[in-house]
Order: structure tokens, then C-alpha cells, then sequence
């Protein structure tokens, strides 16, 4: 996908911070709106149908927290990437993000090189990172193409990096997946995010399709079992 047409929606309240995002986010090339509260944000959402979603924790009104759930739930944005701007001293905020489906965090402040860093990093995986894209494992039905995730005959709304891990892990069963390929495949090895970031999204994979098929190995990483 080109710069020019990867639209990125930009949501917090402090209008200083959204003129600095969207400055140097534009300049890269990259299509840019902005959204000062959490209802605005649903808005230009589900009109203008952004790639990437740029969302601030801390807001009025409506929260960064919820304003994800509710894009989570709207079936035209199953493929909406959803990143948190967070304080550093936000840790608990960090984790409530990713349980509401966010696929990643950025801490403040944020320095331009890193945000666009991590801007690109994101955007690679719009394209998938496996060669397989349409696979069976039981009553798993995988479809990187169409992006879609059936289990027992039910579609599942899957959150992008819900997605991309159990396709990952999937796409090989019984193979053990070491937590630093986890987060090379999925994240990037140049993104750097939290230590629970893994462990979140594997808890949120099995109150979705069941505990037997994710085992940790304790120490080396997780394996998909059928």
C-alpha cells in the first residue's frame, strides 16, 4: 500500500498534540484527519474508513477505552489497525487498551522519528506476513486474503493482531512459536512494545475459541494444538 493512500485518523483532545501528529505524519506522505473527541472519532470512522487509528487513552466525555471498543464492534472497520498514545506511568492503561482490542501502544511523549518508525512498521503488516493465506486446522478455517477467521462454522471479529497471532500460530500446529519470532512476526522486531503485549492477546484468542488450543511453554513461547 502506497503513502499516498493509507489513511491514518488521529483522536485526542489536545490540539497542540494533533497539530504536531498531523505534521509529521502528512509530511510523510501518508493521508491524515483529525478528531478531538471520541464521538467525532466514531464518526469520521465509519465514514472515511481509516487504515490506522492514532487514539489518546485520556479524553473527556468518551474515553480512548471505550471509543475502541466501539470501533471494534462495527463489522465495516475488521480491518482498522487501532494504536494507543499512552504516559509512560499509564501501565494499567497500556493493558485495558489491548484487552479492548487495540493492537498496540505508543508512549509519550512521542518523539516523530519512532512514531513514524512504528507508523511504518504497522502498515508492512497490512499486507500479511504469511506466504500461506488460506489454511484449515480442525474447525478453524483461516482466510488471510478476505481477512476472516471461522471457528465451528462461526465467524469470528478477530482484532488485527488477534488475527495476525492466531494465523501465525496456526498456520503451523503443534509448532512451538518463541515469544521473540511471536513479536518479530506480529509487531516487528523494531517495535517495541510491553512484556504482556503476547500474553494479552493469547488470553483474549482463548476466551474466543477455547484454552485447549494455545499452550504456553513456559520460558519459550506458545504452540497452537488442534
Amino acid at each position: 500500500m502506497k503513502k499516498k493512500d493509507t489513511r491514518i485518523l488521529l483522536v485526542d483532545d489536545e490540539p497542540d498534540i494533533l497539530e504536531i501528529l498531523e505534521y509529521n505524519i502528512s509530511s510523510e506522505g501518508y493521508q491524515v484527519k483529525r478528531a478531538k473527541t471520541g464521538v467525532e472519532a466514531l464518526a469520521k470512522a465509519s465514514e472515511w474508513k481509516p487504515h490506522l487509528v492514532l487514539l489518546d487513552v485520556m479524553m473527556p466525555e468518551m474515553d480512548g477505552i471505550e471509543t475502541c471498543e466501539q470501533l471494534r464492534k462495527n463489522p465495516n472497520l475488521s480491518e482498522l489497525v487501532i494504536v494507543f498514545l499512552t504516559a509512560r506511568s499509564e501501565d494499567y492503561s497500556q493493558v485495558a487498551g489491548l484487552e479492548a482490542g487495540a493492537d498496540d501502544y505508543i508512549t509519550k511523549p512521542i518523539k516523530p522519528k519512532v512514531l513514524l518508525s512504528k507508523i511504518k512498521a504497522i502498515l508492512r503488516r497490512l499486507k500479511g506476513n504469511n506466504s500461506k493465506n488460506y489454511f484449515e486446522v480442525g474447525d478453524l478455517v483461516v482466510n488471510r486474503d478476505e481477512y476472516m477467521v471461522t471457528y465451528k462454522d462461526q465467524q469470528l471479529n478477530l482484532p488485527r493482531k488477534e488475527f495476525e497471532l492466531l494465523s501465525l500460530l496456526a498456520s503451523k500446529p503443534q509448532k512451538v512459536f518463541e515469544r521473540g519470532e511471536i513479536l518479530d512476526r506480529v509487531w516487528g522486531n523494531e517495535v517495541v512494545v510491553g512484556g504482556r503485549t503476547i500474553d494479552v492477546h493469547i488470553r483474549k484468542l482463548r476466551e474466543k475459541i477455547g484454552d485447549k488450543h494455545f499452550k504456553t511453554i513456559k520460558g519459550v513461547g506458545y504452540k497452537y494444538v488442534d
